[in-house]
This record gives C-alpha cells, sequence and structure tokens, in this order.
C-alpha cells in the first residue's frame, strides 16, 4: 500500500514537470513568486515603513483631492492669510472655479478690500498655492428685504419705523 502511495506522489510530481525527488513546500520556497525578495536588504525598498506625511500626500494625489484639500485650506487659515484686522471684518463664503466670494461686514469694509484685492490675492496664493484664487468677488452686507410674499405694492417700503 505505501509502494502504491509513492508510486502515484511520483506520478503527479512527473506531470506537473519537476523531478520525482524534489518537495516543493515552505522551506524550499515554493509557491511564491520568484522573482520577490524575501529580505529588503539595507538599500532603501518599497516594503519599508514610510513617515505618515508621504503617505498622505500619495493617498490625496491618487484620490484627486488636492484641489479640494487646497479651496478648504483657504478657509481654514483665512486669518492666518489675510491677516487679524481684515479677517475680523470679512469673511470668505464661497469658492468656485477659481473665484473666492468674501462677504464684509459693512460697506466701508467691502471698499477697502476691494482696494487691497491684490494684495490680498498675492497673500493667499503664497499661503496656499498659485490658481487655487484666481480672483476675488467682494459683497457688503446685505440689507433686508421687506417684499414678503408673492403680491407686493411697488414703493420705496416702510421710512420712519426706525424712530
Amino acid at each position: 500500500m505505501a509502494h502504491a502511495a509513492l508510486e502515484a506522489a511520483k506520478a503527479k510530481a512527473k506531470a506537473r514537470g519537476g523531478p520525482p525527488g524534489l518537495r516543493t513546500g515552505r522551506l524550499t520556497g515554493g509557491g511564491q513568486n520568484p522573482r520577490r525578495r524575501r529580505w529588503s536588504g539595507p538599500g532603501a525598498d518599497a516594503r519599508d515603513p514610510q513617515p505618515l506625511g508621504r503617505l498622505t500626500s500619495r493617498l490625496i494625489t491618487d484620490s484627486g483631492w488636492s484641489e479640494r484639500l487646497s479651496s478648504a485650506r483657504v478657509f481654514g487659515q483665512w486669518a492666518r492669510l489675510v491677516g487679524e484686522n481684515v479677517a475680523e471684518h470679512a469673511h470668505p463664503v464661497s469658492l468656485k472655479d477659481g473665484e473666492l466670494t468674501v462677504q464684509a461686514s459693512s460697506t466701508a469694509w467691502a471698499m477697502q478690500l476691494r482696494t487691497l484685492q491684490r494684495q490680498l490675492l498675492a497673500k493667499i496664493a503664497a499661503g496656499v498655492g498659485n490658481g487655487v484664487v484666481k480672483r476675488m468677488r467682494i459683497q457688503g452686507p446685505t440689507a433686508p428685504s421687506w417684499r414678503k410674499g408673492p403680491r407686493h405694492v411697488p414703493g420705496r417700503g416702510p421710512r420712519d419705523t426706525y424712530g
């Protein structure tokens, strides 16, 4: 019976193409890719541990998040980018297609921001990167709307209600 099992194993090895006396298993490295090395050696290798910053930057570029991340950086670092004094009186509202919409606290600050627009764009480009914000749209404060409902009477609206 043992002789028959040995003959069957030899026939199976011959069918695979290996010599009948060679054993393939964990000790001889059978089943592994022959191009793969067992040890990385003293040099740098792709399998070595990588710094977290390098891994996250690779993840960001592979996933296509770099544009969204840079636009989020404008909102998160607004006070540092434009300065505390400007950030106290203006805040970013939206960033679409390179156009940053900024809401000012008063009409005077909206006018001041329009005059400082080139300097603000240069500061933002230096802090976040070129091409993230290409132009700015500065809005003043919005006035309350007295138009309520679908029907209204044209005119100047209430004037002397603020006493």
